[in-house]
């Protein structure tokens, strides 16, 4: 079959492999069905026939789905030297292909939040099964956010080499063979298999952000962006928690694992409604195949494409992790990473020791409650913060939020000093740290997508994307030691790199909205002049 701008090298080896891997995943089900008669426990079973060769069927499978994927670029690449002109696509309002592209991309949203969601809700079962500690079971939280952490640099600089919708793709299929981790029968197994399943899933966010700004058109590439990380987050817990609801009680924790099947296939045979970005393929040499991208989501007519074709400046093409680092883009980089490291000790620090801090103040009895009305009242936020990106400034928003979330913290740190026991006061500090910190993080990947160049976007993106990641990495190893035990302590400390970001963020970012993404190195330019 023909991708949308690009043809796969060997279809049918893509579609070998993509059976291999569902093959290889379904051979393990056999073993997982045979112990429902012991609520599905299989810790000490020893693995058949069955799933060795289902275990052998996925990496083949990847190989395969990888060699009928990767283009020949060089025979692909058009002689014709005049460069696409995105003016047109940028000033056209959404249309159809916009919307389809949108709901595609929000599925894969949903399914790289919800591994990490569903955590929370394999613990519990997983530790009575295995007969592990709480502290055992820790374990396979900081793997699994290693695995994203990693897979986020890997799957963003895979973008840039190889182009989008591979990248998209190749993830979703890499997600699919791990789902196999339900059915692992030890521990060790799990965390092997979960470090690769974050591996997989931890590349989705920053690519489809990726994708998705170079398609949308400057008018409303910042809202549906925002919009996009705010309400796939949502739906990526919503999907995690109902799974748990619903499936948990009947297949045990197990069945949250292998849930990673029918959703990486979904991204799978939505592929032809994902095209491969126009600007990317502009920036390989590869014009025909951006043109009939362009004309898919533009209209233009093919006998009326000239009108979408004039001489620009070439891109650079020397991508590379310390490009980041240099010149214009070394501030936004350190700024934007900063962020991100300061909302994952939020996340994965602060607010996870939150309840047992309050129990210790004597609120044990109060505390899940008052953070579920908090998180209650926190829902509105996502609205405010695209209404702000889009109608305000996006780097004033972003700004506002990450020095919001720092007023947050000094409130908990007041809480603490006073020895406070207000509900009152608790809540409105849980209310706003929640708004404020999901704000920073709906805003902190998109307007990375925005800002970099086209050859450095999707390792930029994921570069961001780990830095969250890695900041949960950090929070867990501070909560070891014992920072989070101390509220007041740790709230100061996040406190101080949120500032920095902030510093850094007002010194070398810029307002995105509405300009496009081929001007942005220029705005970047006067701005570190003034």
């Amino acid at each position: 079959m023909k991708s949308q701008g690009l043809n796969f090298y060997h279809p049918l080896a893509f579609w070998l492999g993509c059976l291999g891997i569902t093959l290889g995943v379904l051979a393990h089900v056999p073993m997982f069905m045979h112990a429902s008669h012991m609520n599905y426990q299989m810790v000490g079973m020893p693995m058949d026939s069955n799933m060795l060769i289902g275990m052998g069927l996925i990496p083949l499978g990847l190989v395969l789905a990888m060699y009928g994927m990767m283009p020949r670029l060089d025979q692909l690449r058009n002689t014709d030297n005049s460069r696409l002109h995105f003016h047109v696509a940028d000033q056209l309002p959404l249309n159809k292909e916009h919307w389809t592209l949108v709901m595609v991309l929000m599925a894969a949203v949903i399914v790289d939040v919800m591994k990490p969601a569903t955590l929370g809700f394999v613990m519990p079962g997983l530790k009575a099964e295995y007969g592990i500690s709480s502290k055992e079971a820790g374990v396979l939280a900081l793997v699994a956010l290693t695995g994203t952490t990693i897979g986020s640099v890997i799957w963003g600089m895979m973008a840039d080499l190889f182009g989008r919708r591979a990248a998209i793709l190749l993830s979703a299929l890499m997600f699919i063979g791990t789902a196999i981790c339900g059915a692992m029968p030890s521990f060790e197994w799990n965390l092997v298999m979960c470090f690769l399943m974050g591996l997989s899933a931890g590349g989705l966010l920053p690519i489809t952000f990726t994708l998705m700004a170079e398609t949308i058109p400057a008018a409303h590439r910042g809202w549906l962006l925002v919009a996009l990380g705010g309400f796939g987050t949502a739906a990526g817990y919503l999907v995690a928690s109902g799974s748990a609801a619903l499936l948990e009680p009947m297949f045990s924790w197990r069945i949250l694992w292998m849930l990673g099947l029918p959703t990486g296939l979904l991204v799978i045979f939505l592929n032809r409604y994902i095209p491969e970005s126009p600007r990317y393929l502009a920036s390989k040499g590869l014009t025909s195949e951006a043109r009939l991208v362009l004309q898919r989501f533009s209209g233009v007519q093919a006998h009326d494409q000239s009108s979408i074709v004039v001489e620009e400046e070439p891109a650079l093409q020397n991508a590379g992790f310390k490009q980041l680092l240099q010149g214009h883009y070394a501030g936004i980089t350190l700024g934007l990473v900063a962020a991100g490291v300061a909302w994952g000790l939020v996340n994965f620090g602060f607010m996870l020791w939150l309840p047992t801090n309050l129990g210790e103040m004597g609120l044990a009895g109060q505390a899940s409650a008052i953070i579920t009305k908090s998180a209650f009242f926190a829902l509105p936020g996502v609205a405010l913060v695209i209404w702000l990106y889009h109608s305000w400034s996006s780097i004033k928003t972003l700004l506002l939020f990450i020095l919001l979330t720092a007023l947050s913290l000094l409130s908990f740190c007041l809480f603490d000093w006073l020895d406070s026991r207000s509900v009152t006061l608790l809540s409105v500090s849980i209310a706003l740290l929640l708004v404020s910190s999901s704000g920073v993080i709906a805003m902190l990947i998109p307007y990375a997508a925005e800002i970099y160049p086209v050859h450095l976007r999707g390792t930029g993106s994921g570069i961001v994307a780990a830095s969250s990641k890695f900041g949960g990495i950090l929070g867990a190893l501070l909560g070891v030691l014992g920072l989070f035990d101390q509220m007041a302590l740790s709230g100061l400390v996040i406190m101080a790199a949120l500032v920095i970001a902030a510093f850094l963020l007002h010194r070398h970012g810029i307002d995105t909205r509405g300009i496009r993404l081929e001007d942005m190195h220029a705005a970047l330019e006067k701005k570190s002049d003034r």
